[in-house]
């Protein structure tokens, strides 16, 4: 699979130069989706740049997606006609829109999709991710039908949390590209 067919889709407000999104981006060539506004995100348009970013493949995408790119990939899944064009989906610490102080912030984000996810996926979420729930990241890959990961108390899973480039999540990565 060339590197140009995995698909980073940051959360919001992006991720920095210490994420592990940007040091795969930097190391391995992946392509970030790059959205029109990333501090004030609307679904609709999150969703049509990922629809224009997964048609210019030429081969089926991976997803790799972070805290909102998790919501925007439930979102797009339900949405898109072509959903066969992605192969498989990291989904890393998604991030919970539908608590009241998030909401208010971007609240085009709420309802969070629920429906299986038409393409193999994994999801990884931490017991002490301040955007997030444990339990409520269960019953995320519950409804979209993801394998669930416990990561253990790793924060938000992000530069944060001193990952570095995160070489476990990328062998992750590896093995969802092989299947």
């Amino acid at each position: 699979m060339k590197p140009s067919n995995v698909l980073l889709l940051p959360g919001w407000e992006n991720s920095g130069p210490q994420h592990w999104q940007s040091l795969w981006e930097k190391r391995h060539g992946y392509l970030r989706v790059e959205q029109h506004d990333w501090i004030t995100p609307l679904r609709g348009d999150w969703v049509a740049r990922l629809e224009e970013s997964v048609l210019s493949r030429d081969e089926p995408a991976v997803l790799v997606a972070h805290s909102l790119g998790c919501i925007l990939t439930a979102a797009w899944a339900s949405l898109s006609k072509n959903t066969h064009r992605v192969k498989a989906a990291l989904l890393v610490a998604p991030g919970d829109v539908e608590r009241p102080d998030v909401r208010e912030l971007i609240p085009t984000w709420s309802p969070i999709e629920l429906r299986a996810l038409p393409f193999p996926s994994v999801l990884l979420a931490s017991r002490d991710d301040p955007y997030c729930e444990f339990e409520r990241a269960r019953l995320f890959a519950y409804a979209w039908n993801s394998q669930f990961m416990d990561y253990g108390e790793c924060g938000h899973i992000n530069a944060e949390s001193g990952l570095a480039s995160w070489p476990e999540g990328h062998v992750l990565l590896q093995d969802l590209m092989k299947d």
